[in-house]
C-alpha cells in the first residue's frame, strides 16, 4: 500500500510537468490561481503559485470530478498532511521538506471533507 501512495504522490506532483493543456490563470491577491483541465473540460488540478512556486492548497481530481488528492505547498515544497483518496480508503501522508515522514491509512468516513 505504501508503494501505491508514493506512486500517486509522484503522479500528483508530476501532473504539472506533463500538462499539454495550458492552465487557466487568475490573480488572487499576491498569488496566481492555476486551474488545469482534462481534455473533457473537467478540472484536473487547481492550486496557487506565489513568485513562480507552488504555494498553498492544491487539489487533484479524476476525470469524473472525484477528488484524488489534497495537499499543501509552501514556497514550492510539499508540507504538512496530504490526503489521498483511494477507493474505500484514505491515505494521510505527512511531508516535511517534500519528504514523506509518515503514512496512515484511514477509513473514508473517518475524515471530514477538506476543501
Amino acid at each position: 500500500m505504501k508503494k501505491c501512495v508514493i506512486l500517486v504522490a509522484m503522479m500528483f506532483s508530476g501532473i504539472l510537468v506533463a500538462q499539454e493543456v495550458k492552465p487557466e490563470l487568475e490573480a488572487v491577491g499576491n498569488k496566481v490561481k492555476a486551474t488545469y483541465y482534462y481534455e473533457n473540460g473537467k478540472v484536473q488540478q487547481e492550486g496557487f503559485y506565489k513568485e513562480g512556486k507552488l504555494d498553498g492548497v492544491w487539489v487533484s481530481y479524476d476525470e469524473n470530478g472525484n477528488k484524488l488528492a489534497v495537499g499543501e505547498y509552501t514556497d514550492g515544497v510539499k508540507t504538512g498532511k496530504w490526503i489521498f483518496f483511494n477507493d474505500n480508503k484514505l491515505s494521510e501522508v505527512a511531508y516535511e521538506n517534500s519528504k514523506i515522514t509518515s503514512i496512515k491509512n484511514l477509513q473514508k468516513n473517518a475524515l471530514a471533507d477538506r476543501n
